[in-house]
C-alpha cells in the first residue's frame, strides 16, 4: 500500500511540471517517470528497501515521497538540458 501512497504522491508533484520550462529528457513522459520512480525509491530507502504494511501507513508516509519526486524531476531535467546543450554545439 505505501508504494501506491508513494507512487500517487510522485504523481502529484508531477502536475506541477508545467510550470517549468520543457527541458526534460525524453519531454513529459520523462519528467513523469522521474517523478514516480523518484517518489518510489526515496520512500522505499526510507525504510531500508522494507515497504510498510498496510497498517503502517499514514499521512506521513505520502510526505516522505515528496523530496524523492522533486529529485527524480530534477535529474530529468538536468539530464535532458545536458543532452539539449550537447546537441547545439
Amino acid at each position: 500500500m505505501a508504494i501506491l501512497v508513494w507512487a500517487m504522491m510522485g504523481l502529484a508533484i508531477w502536475h506541477f511540471t508545467i510550470f517549468l520550462p520543457d527541458n526534460f529528457w525524453a519531454g513529459i513522459i520523462g519528467a513523469f517517470l522521474g517523478a514516480v520512480i523518484g517518489a518510489i525509491v526515496f520512500g522505499m530507502a526510507i525504510h531500508l528497501f522494507d515497504v510498510p504494511s498496510r497498517d503502517d501507513v499514514n499521512l506521513l508516509t505520502a510526505l516522505e515521497a515528496i523530496p524523492g519526486a522533486c529529485l527524480g524531476i530534477a535529474a530529468v531535467y538536468f539530464l535532458g538540458l545536458r543532452r539539449e546543450l550537447a546537441h547545439a554545439h
